[in-house]
């Protein structure tokens, strides 16, 4: 695994205008990569699928690690809140 990718403002800006229908999840584990022999690190991989305004159905996947997935989590728990008052 590389540098993990968590493109935030368009992860944002899909989540805005798009309906999510699934989301799946794994948790990993980085052994090494091409510059580092020992990494070590957990990291999680997130898929989303989606509807867009199209109708056509889409997914994308987002490697993240621990932090970032806690940080994603508390987000979408505060989406879902503000959700449910309205």
């Amino acid at each position: 695994m590389g540098k993990a990718s968590f493109p935030q403002q368009e992860v944002q800006a899909m989540l805005s205008t798009n309906q999510i229908v699934d989301i799946q999840w794994k948790l990993g584990m980085a052994l090494t990569s091409d510059t580092c022999r020992s990494l070590n690190s957990p990291y999680v991989t997130l898929l989303l699928k989606f509807v867009e305004t199209s109708g056509q159905i889409c997914q994308r996947s987002f490697e993240m690690t621990i932090p970032q997935f806690q940080n994603f989590h508390r987000q979408f728990r505060e989406i879902a809140a503000v959700m449910e008052t309205v």
